[in-house]
């Protein structure tokens, strides 16, 4: 079966220019260019078709709206979705680039945050996946691109539990003191939409970094190996760096068009070395520093005066945000101080231009200038950068190039500087201007290499199969899990069977997780459901827990059912007392507490929990990156501490447990699992403790494991909820053979 891309981005790749005769233009821009190439590179695949969804360009009357969509899907492939000047000045002039852009950019005091802002951005959000899922069909692959749909991926998932949804962001994603600028609601908002993906993509691994970070401290899922356990499914974040169209690049490069450009050039500017500054108005590239770094060079080398000449080509950008209007008219006053400070009537120093360039000059421009000065205060990617290198097919030429653009991490054999100083800017291009020819050529053939080999092809390639390998990853998750066959199976073995066995572990099995666990009593309808089934004559239910026994008591005492308290080291069956399973000392506990207790004191939010014959640090309400380094530290001292002590140290969820060794769930439940009489075994469980449970079973039992982490139960359930309707189901199954159960949402 075909593979049906759907490319969903803020814009079209075509815009909109007059709806009544239906004209129309191609759309500027890194992401619709790479794309576009992409696209062409697969049509040549017999499995390949796509849509792209977007806005046109402008707002289209509603009666032109049918007509304009025929057009675009039949011409283009492009599947519009039509907003209001109203939402777009609040959605994208307003949040997106009042909010989000300056924010994620690191210029949190530019940040606006207005509550109809972001009223408006879940909307659009929400608009757009209603119409994808007027368009969507089982097995199309989903990809959702940049900070404009941030909650896409969560609402699709919503409503598009089977398809695989992949997102990528082409701007930096903040670090955690930046990202938590954004008010409570929104920014966890945003983590689960994106968390909605199966794979989320940055184009550095600092940003993926820091992402990964943003989601243990902000929502408490702790990521592994880039992979996020959220709600009973895997979503991963990953880096992929964007690259280029190579070949349109290097082979424009010797164009007859760019010829005749670069030839006008060079008539323009004589003898003079070129260097080249190309950016859209934004004060996040760094401009005015780039003006003043070329300005305190001119100082500090007077010999270059008159033979250097800076082309600055400014693209207009925003022109609606005041931002922007304020730093072009701070660029005008720079420029004219510049060339008036230094320029005569034979050299203008710096060539000033705010115009859209055109792609065969722009390429003369990159072929003809000597130096490339890039130098964005923070930058996703930079595509400028590579683009310049492609076109050096004879090698010559220096770039220099911000530290704070993602590029810079590809691209160590520029000159690499920090875009804030003046002085480096200024030592960088004397640098360059004096660098030789074979050191110029040495380092760019490098980076030609590694740009033509991981060119926008390559980058959209790995994305998609990442995305599809995720997606069979979360399948093969899926088929552990209890599905309807399964459910009816264990359902009619249940029936059938004269004597059963239930063995039920508490804590995230049957209630969820807290930070508090003294606060996880069991409520009425859990009660309710465990007196039915441990008070029916074919069935033992024995409830195993990490509990103290007093706790177990005094929550279950009054059930007929058998308890299992400190994951085995006490026991009490069904209308007897309680006894220790084995001699057990706790004279290590004065020992090992102070360690423990030095942990608890050393992280906020965590404590000790004193039992018989175990001590436990909980951690569950501390904050998440602080406690995944502290988790690795006490794990080591109490390891090597105990090292000639009788106990086992386990890391379980959210805790770190040290008790006497001998005593695990398995080895408690042998006595009953023994018995011959047992014709159905039911065992559920979630954490590392309950493996041990899981691999004392016979090969007929049903085990469950609650959960998306590792285990050898034979299925799965998402959550408690799962667990409680399953066992509900189970107290009504007896004399009712002909009932269907249905199957469970996952």
């Amino acid at each position: 079966m075909p593979m049906r891309l759907l490319i969903v981005s803020n814009r079209l790749p075509v815009t909109v220019l007059d709806e009544q005769t239906l004209k129309l233009r191609e759309s500027v821009g890194g992401l619709s260019s790479g794309l576009g190439a992409y696209i062409d590179s697969a049509k040549t695949a017999q499995d390949f078709d796509y849509i792209w969804v977007g806005w046109p360009g402008r707002t289209v009357k509603r009666q032109m709206r049918e007509k304009l969509k025929s057009a675009l899907l039949s011409g283009f492939k492009a599947y519009p979705i039509f907003l209001s000047e109203t939402a777009m000045e609040k959605f994208y002039h307003g949040f997106c680039n009042r909010t989000i852009w300056p924010l994620f950019h690191y210029f949190p005091s530019l940040a606006v945050y207005d509550e109809d802002y972001w009223t408006t951005y879940v909307q659009v959000n929400e608009e757009f996946c209603n119409e994808i899922l007027k368009i969507l069909e089982p097995g199309d692959v989903v990809w959702v691109h940049d900070y404009h749909l941030m909650l896409l991926p969560r609402m699709l998932r919503d409503k598009a539990p089977n398809n695989a949804i992949g997102f990528f962001l082409h701007i930096p994603f903040p670090s955690y003191e930046i990202f938590r600028l954004l008010p409570s609601r929104w920014r966890k908002a945003i983590l689960e939409g994106l968390l909605g993906a199966d794979l989320i993509g940055f184009h550095t691994h600092d940003y993926t970094q820091y992402f990964a970070r943003c989601v243990l401290r902000i929502l408490g899922y702790e990521p592994s190996m880039g992979r996020i356990r959220v709600n009973g499914r895997l979503s991963k974040a990953d880096t992929f760096p964007m690259g280029i169209d190579f070949d349109k690049f290097h082979s424009a490069a010797e164009s007859p068009d760019a010829t005749k450009e670069i030839e006008r050039i060079r008539k323009t500017l004589f003898a003079r070395k070129i260097v080249l500054s190309i950016d859209r108005l934004d004060y996040t590239k760094g401009i005015l520093n780039r003006l003043r770094g070329y300005e305190a060079f001119l100082e500090r080398s007077p010999s270059w005066q008159g033979k250097v000449t800076l082309v600055a080509v400014v693209v207009p950008s925003r022109v609606k945000v005041e931002h922007y209007q304020l730093m072009k008219r701070r660029i005008d006053e720079l420029v004219g101080k510049i060339n008036g400070k230094f320029g005569n009537v034979n050299w203008t120093p710096i060539l000033y231009s705010y115009k859209y360039i055109p792609f065969e000059q722009l390429i003369a421009f990159y072929r003809t200038c000597d130096v490339a000065l890039i130098t964005p205060l923070r930058d996703g990617m930079n595509l400028i950068a590579k683009e310049f290198i492609a076109t050096k097919t004879d090698g010559k030429g220096v770039l220099i190039l911000s530290e704070m653009a993602g590029a810079a991490k590809a691209m160590d054999e520029a000159l690499i500087i920090n875009p804030n100083n003046v002085e480096e800017i200024a030592d960088a291009l004397r640098e360059a201007l004096e660098m030789p020819e074979d050191e110029q050529i040495r380092r760019n053939k490098t980076m030609i290499e590694r740009i033509k080999r991981y060119d926008v092809i390559r980058w959209a390639d790995d994305f998609i199969d990442t995305l599809l390998e995720a997606k069979k990853d979360q399948e093969r998750l899926n088929i552990m899990m209890l599905g309807p066959s399964a459910r009816e199976d264990l359902e009619k073995n249940y029936r059938h069977a004269k004597k059963r066995l239930l063995f039920l572990d508490y804590d995230g099995t049957l209630v969820p997780f807290s930070n508090d666990p003294q606060s996880t009593i069991p409520g009425d309808e859990l009660l309710s459901i465990l007196r039915i089934l441990s008070g029916n004559p074919r069935n033992e239910v024995i409830l195993i827990s990490g509990r103290e026994k007093s706790v177990l008591q005094r929550w279950f005492g009054k059930l007929d059912l058998s308890l299992v308290a400190e994951h085995g080291a006490w026991i009490k069956r069904k209308s007897e007392d309680w006894r220790i399973s084995k001699p057990l000392s706790a004279s290590w506990k004065p020992l090992v507490m102070p360690v423990m207790k030095r942990y608890a004191d050393r992280l906020p939010g965590s404590f000790v929990e004193e039992k018989e014959y175990s001590l436990v640090w909980h951690y569950r309400a501390a904050d998440q990156e602080a406690a995944a380094v502290k988790v690795r530290e006490i794990m080591d001292d109490l390891v090597s501490f105990t090292a000639n002590i009788d106990v086992h140290v386990l890391r379980g969820n959210k805790i770190v447990e040290v008790r006497s060794a001998g005593v695990n769930k398995g080895l408690a439940l042998i006595p009953w699992i023994s018995k011959a009489d047992s014709e159905f075994i039911l065992a559920v469980g979630d954490d590392s403790t309950d493996e041990e449970m899981f691999r004392v079973l016979p090969d007929s039992a049903y085990s469950l494991k609650v959960g998306t982490s590792e285990s050898c139960a034979r299925f799965r359930l998402e959550g408690p909820a799962d667990v409680l309707r399953l066992l509900e189901e189970l107290k009504d199954a007896d004399g009712q053979s002909t009932r269907k159960v249905p199957a469970l949402q996952s």
